[in-house]
C-alpha cells in the first residue's frame, strides 16, 4: 500500500525564489491562523540569513495536502553551502527545481540539478517570477530541457512536468494562458508525480544520520531519514560508524509539523524525523537495530578548495571588545563547527594558536567568522588561499565556472581583467540588455574580483561561480599592485593627521578612531608601503593666520566588510576581527623589524 508521505527539496540557484515559495506553500497550506502576520522567508532563521538575503542552512518543514503529509526541505543557493545540499537529497524522491524567469539557469542551477539526477530523483521544475515585466518564460523553459540534455538526463526524467509560478504573490499554474489565483496546482503536481518512500516497515531498523542540530537544553539533534523498518521513543538502537559499533537509546523522536517538531511515540520507514539523546552520533553514522547492525553507505562531500589560517588575537587592542580571546575558545569553538558543518576541515599547526580552517570557497568561510565574532570571538584571519593537488606528479588547481553578467559597452574590461587573471572564455550570448559571459577560471583568480568587477562595470556587473574541478597549474597571478598606508604609532586619529595623508592614497579611518603601530589605515597611490603617522595633531602658538581656523575637509573613508577585507590583504597581512572591529594589520607590527626584513 502507497504510503501518504512524500519528501521533496527545493533546490535553485541563489536568489532564485526557494524560501519564498515555502512561504507561499506554509501559508496556503494552513500552517498559520488566518489573519496572523507572519515575516517574510520564516524558514531563514537566523540573524546572517535576513540580513543577507541567503539560505546558509538547509531547513525542514511539513504541510498537509488533503490526507498527503509533505516533508519540504529549503537549501541553500550558493555553491559555497553545496555539502548542505548534497546531504538534504539523500533524504528525499524529488526535487522541485526552481528557476528565474528571467535569469534562467545559472551555475548552482546546473550543479543542483546535476546532483539530483544522478541520485534518479524525480524532477519537477518551477519557473517562478513570471510576473516580472523582463519574464523570457519560454525562452528559459528551452534553456532548461537544453540542460538536462546536456546533463544526460533519462528519458523519465526529461518527462518533468513544468508548473509557472509568482512565489511572491502566492500563485501557481500549469499554463501560461490559465489564470492562477492559489498555489493547489503545485501541490497537485507534488502529490501525483513525486513517487511516495519505499521501504519494509517490517524489516530491521535503518536510519542515515544527514544532519545535525544543536539545542543548548537537550544537546545534540539528529535528523535522517528511516531507510526500513520503524523507530520508536526510547528504543535502544546501535550507531555504526567508521570507528566501530555502539549502543545508544533515543532519548525523544520527534517529526515535523508545520515549522515545529512535535513528539511521536514512533515513526516508520520513509519519514524524516529528530532524535535527541544520542550524543556521539556523527554525519554519516548509520543508526540500526542492535540485533541486525547493518551500515549504510555513508554520505559523500566533495572536499574544500580554498583555505584560511585562524589564530588567537595578539594585537594591542587584544581582549577589549571579546569575550572569548584565548587558543582553548578558538580550538572548542572550530572542532564543534566541523561537527556540523560537513564541508569544512579543521587542522592544528605547530603553533598552538593558529589553526588551518578549509571549506569550499570565501562566503563558506566568512559566514563562519562573522557568526563565531557576533557569538564574542576576537580572532585573525590571514589570506585565503586554494587547495592544490599533485595528481601524476603535476600540479593541479581548482577551477571555477564562472558566469558574468555586464551591460555590452563594460563586455572589453570584463575579459581583460579575467584575462589577467587566467580566465578562459568558454560561451557567450545576449540576454535582454546584458551580456551573459561564462569564464573557466582559477579559483585563486576570483580572489578580490568581485569588487574590481563591481568598479569597472559602475555597479551592473552580476558575478556568479560554483566550483568546476582540478585542472593543471594556470601559472602565476598578478596581485595587489598598490602597497599599504601603515600607522607607526599608537594613538588616535586626528582630522588634522588625516588630512594631510590624504594625497596619499585612499584612508580606511576617520577622525577620533584608535589605532596602533603595524595597523593597516589607507591604500598607498603607489607600489610599495609607507609608514604614516594620521595621529599628528595641529601646535598651537600664538600666531594666527586668516585661514588656520578653517574646517579641514576629509575626503569619506573606504570602510571594509569582512569579505573585502579578505580580499584585500596581501600575504604579510591579517584581518583583525572582533565582535565590534574589523582592522587590517601587518603579520609583523614593529616597523623597525619590518624595514630589517626588507632589507635582506
Amino acid at each position: 500500500m502507497e504510503k501518504k508521505l512524500r519528501n521533496i527539496a527545493i533546490i535553485a540557484h541563489v536568489d532564485h525564489g526557494k524560501t519564498t515559495l515555502v512561504d507561499a506553500l506554509l501559508k496556503q497550506s494552513g500552517v498559520f491562523r488566518a489573519n496572523e502576520q507572519v515575516a517574510d522567508c520564516v524558514m531563514d532563521s537566523n540573524d546572517l540569513e535576513r540580513e543577507r538575503g541567503i539560505t546558509i542552512l538547509s531547513k525542514n518543514t511539513a504541510v498537509q495536502y488533503g490526507d498527503i503529509k509533505i516533508n519540504i526541505l529549503d537549501t541553500p543557493g550558493h555553491a559555497d553551502f553545496g555539502g548542505e545540499v548534497e546531504r538534504v537529497l539523500n533524504m528525499v524522491d524529488g526535487v522541485l527545481l526552481l528557476v528565474d524567469a528571467f535569469e534562467g539557469p545559472m551555475p548552482q542551477t546546473r550543479y543542483v540539478l546535476r546532483n539530483a539526477l544522478e541520485r534518479r530523483l524525480k524532477p519537477i521544475v518551477v519557473i517562478n517570477k513570471i510576473d516580472r515585466p523582463d519574464a523570457r518564460v519560454d525562452e528559459v523553459l528551452d534553456e532548461v530541457i537544453d540542460l538536462f540534455i546536456e546533463l544526460e538526463a533519462d528519458d523519465t526524467q526529461l518527462d518533468f512536468p513544468v508548473v509557472y509560478a509568482s512565489a511572491k504573490n502566492g500563485v501557481a499554474k500549469l499554463s501560461m494562458d490559465g489564470e492562477g489565483c492559489d498555489i493547489l496546482p503545485l501541490f497537485q503536481v507534488i502529490a501525483d508525480k513525486i513517487p511516495a518512500p519505499e521501504g519494509d516497515d517490517d524489516a530491521p531498523l535503518q536510519m542515515l544520520a544527514n544532519t545535525l542540530d544543536y539545542d543548548d537544553y537537550v544537546g545534540r539533534i539528529v535528523i535522517g531519514r528511516i531507510v526500513r523498518g520503524v523507530i520508536k521513543n526510547g528504543q535502544q538502537v546501535s550507531i555504526i560508524s567508521d570507528t566501530g559499533e555502539r549502543k545508544g537509546k533515543i532519548g525523544r523522536l520527534y517529526e515535523y509539523q508545520g515549522l515545529k517538531r512535535a513528539e511521536i511515540p514512533q515513526a516508520a520507514s520513509g519519514e524524516i524525523v529528530a532524535l535527541i539523546g544520542l550524543a556521539d552520533v556523527g554525519i554519516g553514522d548509520t543508526i540500526a537495530d542492535p540485533d541486525a547492525p547493518e551500515a549504510l553507505p555513508g554520505i559523500k562531500i566533495d572536499e574544500p578548495t580554498l583555505s584560511m589560517v585562524f589564530s588567537v588575537n595578539n594585537g594591542p587592542f587584544a581582549g577589549r571588545e571579546g569575550t572569548y580571546v584565548t587558543s582553548r575558545h578558538l580550538r572548542d569553538r572550530l572542532f564543534r563547527e566541523i561537527e556540523t558543518n560537513v564541508s569544512m576541515r579543521v587542522e592544528e599547526t605547530d603553533s598552538t594558536d593558529s589553526f588551518v580552517v578549509s571549506g569550499r570557497g570565501e562566503l563558506h568561510l566568512s559566514i563562519l567568522i562573522e557568526t563565531m565574532r557576533r557569538e564574542g570571538f576576537e580572532l585573525q584571519v590571514g589570506k585565503p588561499k586554494v587547495i592544490y593537488k599533485t595528481i601524476n606528479g603535476e600540479l593541479y588547481e581548482p577551477i571555477e565556472k564562472l558566469t558574468v553578467d555586464a551591460p555590452r559597452e563594460f563586455m572589453g574590461t570584463v575579459m581583460e581583467t579575467l584575462g589577467l587573471r587566467r580566465a578562459e572564455l568558454v560561451n557567450m550570448h545576449e540576454i535582454a540588455a546584458c551580456l551573459r559571459m561564462e569564464f573557466l577560471a582559477p579559483a585563486r583568480g576570483l580572489i578580490g574580483f568581485r569588487n574590481e568587477l563591481l568598479t569597472n562595470t559602475k555597479g551592473n556587473g552580476i558575478m556568479h561561480n560554483v566550483f568546476n574541478g582540478y585542472a593543471p597549474y594556470k601559472g602565476d597571478i598578478p596581485g595587489r599592485t598598490r602597497g599599504a598606508l601603515v600607522a607607526f604609532e599608537e594613538g588616535e586619529t586626528t582630522g588634522y593627521g588625516i588630512y594631510g595623508l590624504q594625497d596619499r592614497g585612499v584612508m580606511f579611518v576617520s577622525p577620533g578612531e584608535l589605532v596602533y603601530e603595524g595597523m593597516v589605515v589607507g591604500e598607498n597611490s603607489r607600489e610599495l608601503d609607507m609608514d604614516i603617522n594620521p595621529c599628528k595633531k595641529k601646535h598651537v602658538t600664538n600666531m594666527r593666520s586668516s585661514s588656520s581656523d578653517e574646517a579641514v575637509r576629509l575626503i569619506p573613508p573606504r570602510v571594509h566588510s569582512l569579505e573585502q577585507a579578505l580580499e584585500y590583504i596581501n600575504d604579510d597581512e591579517t584581518v583583525e576581527v572582533t565582535p565590534k572591529s574589523i582592522r587590517i594589520r601587518k603579520k609583523i607590527l614593529s616597523r623597525v623589524q619590518r624595514a630589517r626584513l626588507r632589507g635582506k
